[in-house]
């Protein structure tokens, strides 16, 4: 006869052994979940911003520019072929022409190391960060204009700190604003062109228009694909947000945001 002891020790095992199988279904993947976090902290950020005067966004957008502009200079220096080494840069020879002058300054701010480098771009992508940011603010939209002018602001100031403009600064900074300018043109008018246009659903308009004031267009396609019409706006609630997959941040911002706007409570 065997002991009662005998014939629970296999239970307590499979018990244990389902419990961790359990929640090895249970657990959620932890990648996907921080990439639902730094989406929906974005997003809440772009909405805070979109709140703000336009000089205290204008400095943030420049101010996040600049940091990812010299993080990339600093790389591309550090790349370079002489391993961004810290050697002394040779200076010109007297009596130099001005020309030839212009030439070795261009050259100089073109192969300098990490720091020259991440000095160099942080001013190049934080003058176009910020740039863009006043005059999407001003135009009310971001187009080819506001591109090309956020350009040649970047480009100028490019030539001034690098150093470029000898012997004639104004004139070369002003060259290479235009130089910037239409090269961006051209690259946003050939991605206009190659972008498939979507068509304008009426079905979506209102709920479109709220998600761009919030900054959260990017979830205009969980909206489609829920069928969340305007027709629903009005009776939308968490559970139904959450179903389309929208973090929760994302969420209460867009809530708050029916619940504040007339039209949005009207809608039909």
């Amino acid at each position: 006869m065997e002991r009662p002891g005998q014939k629970r020790r296999p239970l307590v095992v499979m018990a244990s052994s389902s419990q961790a199988a359990a929640r090895g279904v249970g657990m959620a993947n932890p990648l996907a979940e921080w990439g639902d976090r730094v989406r929906s902290l974005e997003a809440g950020l772009r909405a805070w911003l979109a709140k703000q005067p336009t000089h205290v966004e204008a400095a943030v957008a420049t101010a996040v520019g600049a940091v990812q502009g010299g993080a990339l200079g600093g790389l591309m220096g550090t790349l370079a072929p002489d391993g961004g080494a810290a050697l002394p840069v040779p200076q010109p020879p007297p009596g130099l022409d001005p020309k030839a002058m212009a030439s070795f300054k261009q050259a100089q701010a073109l192969a300098g190391g990490p720091l020259v480098q991440a000095r160099n771009f942080a001013v190049m992508t934080g003058a176009n960060a910020g740039i863009s940011c006043v005059m999407r603010r001003i135009r009310g939209v971001e187009d080819v204009q506001g591109s090309m002018a956020a350009a040649f602001g970047s480009g100028a100031l490019f030539s001034i700190v690098s150093g470029m403009g000898t012997p004639n600064p104004v004139a070369n900074a002003i060259t290479t604003g235009v130089a910037f300018a239409v090269f961006q043109g051209g690259f946003f008018m050939i991605g206009q062109k190659f972008s498939q246009p979507q068509s304008e659903d009426t079905y979506y308009s209102h709920g479109r228009s709220m998600l761009q004031k919030l900054g959260l267009q990017n979830y205009e396609k969980n909206f489609t694909r829920g069928l969340l019409t305007d027709q629903t706006l009005p009776l939308l609630t968490d559970s139904a947000l959450r179903d389309v997959k929208i973090p929760p941040g994302p969420r209460l911002l867009i809530l708050d945001h029916i619940k504040r706007d007339p039209e949005l409570t009207r809608a039909n």
